[in-house]
């Protein structure tokens, strides 16, 4: 690639840097922050893998390509290999002065792939980091209930060929509202220090033909979500009534036992919905260790 040879690169960012920590020569540069969308399914997700495609990857070529040299951004939500975004955050610094915020939405959707889209551009506080400033992260589960559903729809939705009981299956989504220890519903290889989260919103509903599970919370554990809709899918099965669905998932929920969760739902029914910032009510502030798993 080649480069201004009167170019003076400013010093990249690294995605790993404390959320603190900014650019020498800040008063050159802007951060640009982001809205992006995306069709998850031929992803390894959003992070960089050294083995498989990702929408980090996909978004840094983009924007190095336009900048002519290196460019590293951050993401609000770590979301897994199939799950979908419509409302990923990502922000970056850029030392290109001559394109105003809002038109990197157009420069970089004609350097990106059919299944990412860059939504909106904005630029941000100097020190605005789309992770460690993010208050909450809303969460989108879709199931695709009974008949004989399009491939179009599967790619998007889970399908379950019978209609749940909405009332047991609410009943079951209240009992993981306000601050909880998520361990039985956290993957095994989770890292995080604490298995501790605080959720705000859980919710089913139904928005025309599908089911939509809605969960809103500070961060999340690695396929907690996916983790919370296979169980609860499974319980209301069974589950006598909604009383009785609450009283097992209750039982689940406090047992701290993974072993006792049901089957993880597949990825391609998940969507980040959308990111808010703003005050951090419940968790640490800026907290740099923070996970954001989807």
């Amino acid at each position: 690639m080649q480069q201004n040879p009167d170019f003076q690169q400013p010093p990249v960012p690294k995605a790993s840097a404390r959320p603190d920590s900014m650019p020498s020569r800040a008063s050159t540069l802007r951060t640009i922050k982001l809205v992006l969308a995306y069709d998850g399914t031929d992803f390894s997700g959003w992070q960089r893998q050294k083995n498989g495609r990702s929408v980090q990857e996909e978004l840094e070529k983009a924007l190095s390509k336009m900048h002519g040299h290196e460019i590293r951004v951050n993401g609000a939500g770590r979301t897994d290999a199939g799950v979908h975004a419509m409302g990923q955050v990502a922000s970056f610094y850029t030392d290109i002065q001559s394109i105003p915020a809002d038109r990197f939405t157009l420069a970089l959707n004609k350097l990106m792939p059919r299944d990412v889209r860059v939504l909106s551009s904005e630029e941000a506080p100097a020190d605005f980091h789309a992770r460690f400033d993010a208050s909450l992260r809303r969460y989108r589960y879709f199931l695709v209930c009974g008949g004989t559903p399009d491939p179009f729809a599967l790619r998007c939705a889970h399908f379950v060929p019978y209609y749940p009981r909405v009332a047991v299956l609410n009943a079951m989504a209240a009992v993981v509202l306000g601050e909880h220890d998520f361990s039985t519903f956290a993957s095994a290889q989770d890292k995080s220090p604490s298995r501790s989260r605080h959720i705000s919103e859980s919710v089913f509903f139904f928005e025309g033909e599908k089911l939509v599970y809605q969960i809103a919370g500070n961060a999340f554990l690695w396929k907690q979500v996916r983790s919370l809709v296979g169980t609860m899918l499974e319980l209301e099965r069974i589950a006598e009534s909604p009383a009785h669905g609450e009283s097992l998932m209750r039982e689940l929920l406090d047992s701290r036992d993974r072993s006792k969760a049901g089957a993880t739902a597949p990825a391609c029914g998940l969507f980040l919905w959308n990111v808010e910032y703003g005050q951090r009510v419940h968790g640490h502030p800026r907290r740099h260790s923070e996970e954001a798993y989807g």
